[in-house]
This record gives structure tokens, sequence and C-alpha cells, in this order.
């Protein structure tokens, strides 16, 4: 297909002003599936770069973090702009790998439309078949494009049939590959609408010619088949019974009725391209263009109030109120923070002052805010690089740099105005990394950076742990957790990382009795205090109840909280192995205090070691946190994961359908906390990367005899 030259804005970058000629369009698919490589080659097919680049040598548009060109692999969302026939096609290139899930929630968040990106080698993995289930549920237009057909191991018919068994119905072809004269390289495409061979031998644009006889029975089979598909979806009914009839169905009315179907999310079609020859590049670019939606075609999230209050439903309309979110956040060392906006409605334009508001994830990190900012330049980001535009309107997708509070998920708004949208979901990270600095000016680097990760990375989740005392990161997995700490030490930060601890409690599980005497003489006032005290375990989860019952003034009333302060620092600091002390009634039922030398501080210390005498006879024990873990894998993988968590010491509470999905259990049990600390590692691995996991603290139990031995030595 020819390319067209296009209008553009003074600064050469392509402006559109009517929403109807947008597209948004997220490629997803598992790692390795070719979709930065796809993205490359419909960049350099438009004209918008002189050539592609190349994942493996770190050239290429979108993966142009630090840690992507290291890994060979995308890990956040990038956005790469290009114009063709007149239309902006917004391309959001997504990871493929589980752990930066956040990155793809934000891509189908900003997205009108979804390419499904199937490597013609290696097929699909099972999160690609979840995500697909997860795009029909809001019916999100999809298209699928089988990747890779220059590998020697290619199969397009076998990646057809695997997407029509996981994807179900009204998946087809448009095309079929066909052979070079060598008999391995796909040389051209057989279109099966027009009956035409689109030939690739010269590169593109393709020559466009006739199909050689020996072609014609692949292109009838499959053409029948296509057609059927596309008129069952025809909004026009009679169509099908002249087909039945034998009449010659005009290919103008089937491409007409097979757009709007696919733009309805009810039709999905499937390119074969080959990003290395480009073969296919051009009719998939026909595809993004002409068959996915408009922005104004495309359902906008719900908006309220800051408050909450509700508010009508959005339309893309430029002239309408300005709602604008922020998907992605970076920090860069020269620029600042820069934030990838999707405008859902109204006009975003340059030195406009807005209202900026953030709700809603206080638990990661990230709480409640809203500033009014203004907005000195906008811009067209094409990966790393960032273009000046005049303005972006309802359904573009634009870069503002600079801000001041402005975070991944937050809400842009006019300032007289302020909305809120409707927050999309954020998978809970589940992988716990203690991070600890080198030296005190590490401490300083680390809280600054820390704060600048959080802010583009919603994920991650940030706990400074009172109980343990230690920084914990918490991530999607291992190369999240790799990713993370390598940023931070570019932002130079040395820093290592330590074993994650487990807040333990503990508890004493028999009725005891302890003295405490506290008798000091050192010249001048002294110290004196003696209590004792009673001591029997409460109901799990009880808390600490204290109670006097002193007679005849043994104790002064006024030393009787003293006492009492004694035993709560003293639970505080713990009696076994330096964990806090929970459930416990502790009783002051006599003592001895002194005119002269007895003082609240001596009889604080009485109260501390009445304790530790009680804790020695009334058989102390050290409680774990239970989590409830609801599993969710497919019916394959039950008894592999029954098996794994009875191994984990769990419980196993019941197992069910999955009601949301088709194929997939949900397994329910209970499980020590300090059993999951690399369960999402390794559940992934038990899976091959289709399970997932969500868990709730419910209650502390007492630890194994054993366990808690081993726990004991290690503190002494």
């Amino acid at each position: 297909m020819a390319q067209r030259s296009q209008d553009k804005h003074a600064t050469g970058v392509p402006v559109v002003t009517d929403p109807a000629k947008i597209r948004n369009v997220v490629l997803v698919g598992h790692s390795g599936a070719g979709k930065t490589t796809l993205v490359e080659a419909l960049l350099a097919a438009t004209g918008t770069i002189p050539r592609a680049g190349s994942v493996t040598d770190g050239t290429t548009v979108c993966d142009h973090d630090p840690a992507a060109v290291r890994q060979q692999r995308s890990v956040s969302l990038a956005c790469a702009p290009l114009m063709h026939d007149g239309i902006k096609v917004n391309l959001l290139d997504t990871p493929g790998y589980a752990d930066f899930v956040g990155e793809l929630r934000a891509g189908l968040r900003a997205a009108d439309a979804a390419l499904f990106v199937v490597s013609a080698v290696d097929g699909m993995d099972a999160a690609t078949a979840a995500l697909w289930e997860e795009c029909a549920a809001v019916d999100m237009p999809r298209a699928v494009a089988v990747a890779r057909l220059d590998h020697p191991r290619a199969d397009f018919d076998e990646a057809v049939a695997l997407c029509q068994r996981v994807f179900g119905d009204n998946v087809m072809p448009l095309y079929l590959p066909m052979l070079g004269d060598d008999g391995v390289s796909t040389a051209g495409l057989l279109g099966l609408i027009t009956r035409r061979v689109f030939d690739y031998t010269d590169g593109l644009p393709a020559q466009v010619r006739q199909p050689d006889p020996e072609h014609l029975p692949a292109i009838t089979e499959s053409r029948d088949e296509l057609i059927e598909g596309i008129i069952a979806e025809s909004e026009d009914e009679t169509l099908m019974d002249r087909y039945l009839g034998g009449e010659e169905i005009d290919a103008e009315i089937l491409i007409e009725d097979l757009e709007k179907a696919v733009a309805r999310g009810h039709f999905y079609p499937v390119v074969p391209v080959c990003a290395a020859t480009g073969v296919g590049v051009d009719v998939l670019l026909e595809v993004l263009t002409a068959g996915f939606p408009s922005p104004p075609e495309h359902a906008l999230p719900a908006v309220t109030g800051v408050d909450g209050s509700p508010r009508p439903p959005l339309t893309c309309d430029p002239d309408g109120p300005l709602v604008a979110e922020v998907v992605r956040t970076t920090i860069d060392r020269h620029v600042g923070r820069v934030c990838v906006v999707r405008v859902f409605s109204g006009t975003l334009r340059p030195d406009q002052t807005v209202h900026i508001a953030g709700h809603g994830l206080a638990e990661r990190g990230h709480p409640d805010h809203d500033a009014d900012e203004r907005i000195a330049h906008l811009y067209s980001p094409l990966g790393a690089t960032l273009r000046e535009v005049g303005a972006a309107v309802a359904g573009d997708i634009c870069a503002i740099t600079k801000s001041g509070s402005a975070e991944t998920g937050d809400t842009i708004s006019a300032k007289e105005d302020p909305l809120l949208i409707a927050p999309w979901e954020m998978p809970e990270p589940l992988l716990p990394v203690a991070i600890v600095a080198r030296s005190r000016s590490d401490e300083d680097a680390l809280a600054r950076n820390l704060a600048r990760l959080v802010a583009g990375d919603p994920t991650m989740r940030l706990e400074r742990n009172p109980q343990t005392h230690q920084l914990v990161l918490w991530c999607m997995g291992e190369a999240h957790a790799d990713v993370v700490l390598d940023r931070l030490r570019a932002g130079e930060v040395e820093l290592d990382t330590e074993p994650v601890k487990v807040a333990l409690r503990e508890t004493l599980t028999a009725p005891a009795t302890g003295h405490g005497r506290h008798v000091k003489q050192s010249g001048g006032h002294g110290q004196y205090a003696v209590c004792d005290i009673e001591v029997e375990p409460l109901p799990r989860g009880a808390g600490f109840e204290f109670v006097d019952r002193v007679v005849g003034g043994a104790v002064p009333h006024n030393y009787i909280p003293s006492v009492e302060k004694g035993v709560r620092a003293q639970m505080e600091r713990g009696l076994l192995a330096g964990h806090p002390v929970v459930d416990l009634r502790v009783t002051l039922v006599d003592g001895k205090a002194h005119s002269v030398d007895s003082s609240d501080a001596a009889f604080q210390t009485a109260g501390a070691l009445a304790l530790r005498d009680a804790a020695a006879k009334g058989r102390p024990a050290l409680l774990e946190p239970i989590d409830e873990v609801t599993v969710r894998v497919p019916d394959g993988s039950v008894g592999t994961v029954l098996g794994d968590l009875s191994g984990r010491r769990g419980r196993v509470l019941g197992t069910e359908s999955d009601p949301e999905s088709e194929g997939r259990t949900l397994v329910r049990a209970e499980v020590p906390a300090t059993e999951l600390l690399r369960y999402a590692v390794e559940l992934r691995a038990m899976t091959a990367g289709a399970g997932t996991f969500r868990r709730h603290f419910v209650r502390y139990d007492p630890m194994p005899e054993h366990l808690a031995d081993q726990i004991r030595k290690e503190h002494a």
C-alpha cells in the first residue's frame, strides 16, 4: 500500500483536531511474541521513523528504559503514534511478562481496542487467554496479528487453530500466508475477501495481482467460512439468504459489514504479519484504521466529583468538560516528572491551569491529594522522545512534564469543576523485598528515589513495618523487583536486600503468677518496689486487660498505673524472641512500697520483672499470622496447587468453579504468612504463569514448637 503524505504541525508532529480521526490501540501478548518489533515495523512503514530498530540492539522506540534494554524485553508502557490514511493511531506497547501487569492495565485503560500479537512459533500463554476474557467482559474490540512468520518453525495454521480454540468463535483470518519460490519463506498474502495476491517480493508497498491457479483451492475454502462469519454479524438480515441462494456478495458490502462487526467487538480478524520483511504490515494498518473504533465510539469511564458526588456520563467531545487521566509516570533526571495522559473529554492546552486529583490509593503509598497546577507545555510522546504540540483533543494521548503532584491514576480536570475518574483495577503486589541503605547518606537518597518510584508505579507498595522495623517493597514478582532495585541504584543509592521478617506475636498458654522485686540502695534516695501479679491467657484477638485487685493499700494508688505501664513496656519488648505479647489478662494482687525510695520508675521496673517471672511458668508460645488465600488456577493445576498448599502447612477450606472464567478453579485455604513470602513466584512456576492469588489476614495461631524453638535460638 502506497504511503501517503500527511499534514503535520510546524514541529513536524502529526496533529488531529477531530476525535473521529484517532485510534488508540493497545498491543498485548506474551513476552517474546513480537509486539515491540511489530511496532517498529509499523512506524517505519508509515515514515514515522527512518528505519526500524532492534530489540537485541536496544534501539527500538518503545524499549527505551535501561532495564528493558538490559533484559531485552519491555518493562513499561510506551506510546508510539503514527499517521496512516489521515488517521492518527496511538500504538500502546505493553510488557508481556506477568510481573508488569500494572503497565498492561494502564495500556488497556488508555486504549479503545486491543491487538493481540500471537507468535506463529510459540503460540500464547495462559495470561494472554485470560486477558482475552477480560476484554470480552467489557466488549473491547479485538484483532489478532500472527507474527514472526519468518521463523523456520513458524506455523500460521496451527497458530490460527490455537486462537480459535482459546479465543472462541468469530476468530477468522482475512489473509493467508503465501510461500515464496523457495517454498519456505513468506513472500506475500492471499486476500480472502478480494481474492487478490499481495506480493511483497519487492518490499512495501505490496504488488496486488490475480492469484495463481494453485492458490485458488485454499482461498475458496477459507473464504467461504470467512464470508459466512461476516454475514452472520451483518445488520442486513437478507444477506445470508442471498448468499446461500448463490448470489455473489459484493466485496465492498462484505468489507463494510466486517468493519462494523470489528468495531462493535463481535468479530475478530486475524492478520499474518512479518515485521522483519514487512509482509502484512500495510494490511494490518488498514485493520487498525478502518476496523477499530474511534474514541467517540467507545464507552468512557465513569466520573464523580472529588467528594464522590454523582456526575453525568462523559462524552468524547473536544468542547466538553476537561477530563483526562495519567496512565504512566516516569521521573527523568533532566526533564523531571513526565506524565503520559489520555484525554477523555474536553481539550488540554498549554498554559492552562488544571486540577489534579488522586484518591483511593493511600494503602499503596499514594495519599489522597488535590492541587491546581499550570500545564506549561504539551508533547506528543514517541517512546522517550517528546515532541511539542499545541493541544490534545478528547480521545488523544499526550504528555506533560514538570508536574509537582501528578501520579499514575490521577485525574486531570478543569479547576472550576474538579472531577475524579473511577480507578482501573490495580493488581495487588504479593512479593515482599526488604531493603536497607548502606549508609546514612544513602538513606536520604533512598527516600527521595522511593517517592519517585511510588509516584510512577501504583503496582508497587511501600511498607515501613513498625513491628519488624524493615523497609519492605511489595512487588509483582522477581522481574519487577529487579527493575525497581535497578532504578533505585541508578539514582545513586547504595542498598542491600535482606530476608523479610514476618511480624510474630508471643503469648502465654497457661495461668501463672509473677513476682517482681526492684530494690536498690546507692546512697541518698534508693529504689524500692515490689509487686505480685496473676497472669492468664485470653481468647485469641482479645488484646490486653489490666486488673487492680490490691487491698489494704499494699501498693499505693498512685503507683498502680506505673505497674501497668511497666507490664505494657515488657509486652512490647517480648518475652521469648523479642516479639510483642498479646491476649493476656494481668491482675495486680499485692505488693510493697517504701515511703521514701518508691517511685514511678521503680514500680515500672517491678511490673516488667513480674511479667518476666510469670512467663517462665506460663508456657509461653509464639503466634504466627494466618492468611486466608484464594488461588485462581486452571483446572489441570488444581492437584499440584493443593499438594503445595499442604506442604506449606495450609488448611484447605474448599474448591469451587471460577464463576468468572470457564476452565478455572478457585481454591481457598488458610496458610501461615511465613510460608507465603515467595508464593507469588512459586505459584507462577507451578502453573506456567496462569495462577493468581489474593490474601488477607485472618488471625494469629500458635506456631509449631519445632519452628518456635528455632526462632528462639536465633534470637538468643
